[in-house]
């Protein structure tokens, strides 16, 4: 057998650093996938250039949405007491407020209008933040009559507010032996052609964002550019050239008052909530409730329909109330209908908490009396139409008549 040559052993001088890259090179793995070469450079570079954004997406998800995941996690739809009733005998009937778009708790909303304990005993609904349910509310609402003896309800929900309220009643209407007695609207847009263009474009827009980018149901982060763009009127000063000024000390104010009301506060809705909020317009069934309030079910009386709006219709720069008060003229029932509409002299949308006597004014002098005829027995006050000052505008379309 031939000996196995051997080689002379190696020394310090020879060493080649050169040599070693270049048999490195030869024997890497791909190193004859010549065509792939730049591609392989160009992903490894991308690699590198991920680390960064990967590492500012992982302290974004532990110190923006993990917590407010958790939060939302915990919290419940609850019903809060606001004002007993003004009387004794009314303590068998309850008011349940719902706020709209962008608001989770209406306890604020009902305070500001004493004037509802002439019906009963005044409720505020505070939703879950994690997103709405208008079942769960309804049983919510069910559960808590039955609790205090409550005979009958009154549904009031304000912009979108309204749509929640006219599914709860529904609910109560078709399939619990409640009464309700009637449902006040307060500027509420029937489906999402009620919305006006501006308002429209910035819930789709917040929609488009959930879709696309984790975590957007619970980032604050998102909450905060979201809400400062909506307020760009307010900083962003127009110019005779091609860009836009952005005024500071605006822009600083804004930043302060998003992160005040809407950020640091336990009181904000969160984008889950007003993702389904949203959806409950876009999805609106607000006629389907309608008709289904209109048409007699076993015993029940027919629940009253009672628009709020402004009397000046552009006063509202959320809804088209023109185009509202249109659809409940017509899902009323007409002559002889369940609906009240009461025009309203210096509110603007859906805002109690800056206008109470006007809202107040309202309830005492027009809206109360027409709960205490019930439509359906008496209906001399079908379509009537107020000021918010006592006194009576031009008739609507469903009356003929104040």
């Amino acid at each position: 057998m031939p000996a196995t040559p051997t080689l002379p052993p190696c020394t310090v001088d020879d060493w080649d650093d050169a040599r070693r890259r270049q048999r490195l090179r030869a024997t890497r793995t791909g190193q004859n996938w010549v065509r792939f070469g730049r591609l392989r450079r160009t992903l490894v570079r991308l690699a590198l250039a991920l680390v960064p954004l990967v590492a500012l997406y992982t302290q974004y998800w532990e110190w923006d949405v993990a917590p407010m995941r958790a939060q939302l996690a915990e919290t419940r739809p609850v019903i809060h007491d606001v004002y007993d009733s003004a009387t004794a005998a009314n303590r068998d009937v309850a008011v349940v407020d719902l706020v709209g778009l962008g608001n989770l708790d209406a306890t604020p909303t009902a305070a500001a209008l004493p004037a509802l304990r002439d019906i009963g005993r005044v409720w505020a609904v505070e939703y879950d933040n994690s997103g709405l349910d208008t079942a769960v509310v309804s049983r919510l609402v069910a559960e808590r009559a039955a609790f205090e003896n409550v005979d009958a309800v009154v549904l009031v929900g304000h912009s979108m507010g309204g749509i929640i309220a006219l599914e709860v009643a529904r609910h109560l209407y078709r399939d619990t032996p409640l009464e309700v007695l009637g449902v006040i609207l307060d500027c509420t847009p029937v489906d999402l052609h009620a919305v006006r263009p501006d308002s429209r474009d910035a819930g789709e827009e917040l929609l488009r964002w959930i879709g696309w980018l984790p975590g957007a149901r619970e980032s604050r982060i998102l909450r905060t550019v979201v809400e400062i763009a909506a307020r760009q009127d307010r900083f962003v000063v127009p110019s005779p050239r091609t860009y836009r000024r952005i005024d500071t000390d605006a822009f600083t104010d804004v930043v302060e008052e998003v992160l005040r009301d809407k950020i640091l506060t336990t009181d904000a809705a969160s984008n889950g909530l007003i993702e389904s909020q949203f959806r409950a317009i876009v999805a609106s069934g607000a006629i389907d409730d309608l008709q289904t309030l209109a048409a007699e079910h076993d015993d029940k009386l027919r629940p009253a329909v009672v628009f709020i709006r402004p009397r000046n219709a552009f006063a509202d720069p959320v809804v088209d109330v023109d185009y509202t008060q249109r659809v409940l003229v017509d899902q009323s029932g007409g002559v002889g209908g369940t609906l009240l509409v009461a025009k309203l002299t210096g509110i603007g949308h859906a805002n109690p908490i800056q206008a109470p006597e006007a809202y107040n004014t309202a309830i005492d002098r027009r809206i109360v009396p027409f709960l205490d005829l019930r439509p359906g027995e008496n209906t001399d006050d079908t379509g009537s139409d107020d000021t918010g000052e006592g006194g009576v505008g031009e008739p609507t379309p469903a009356s003929g008549g104040g």
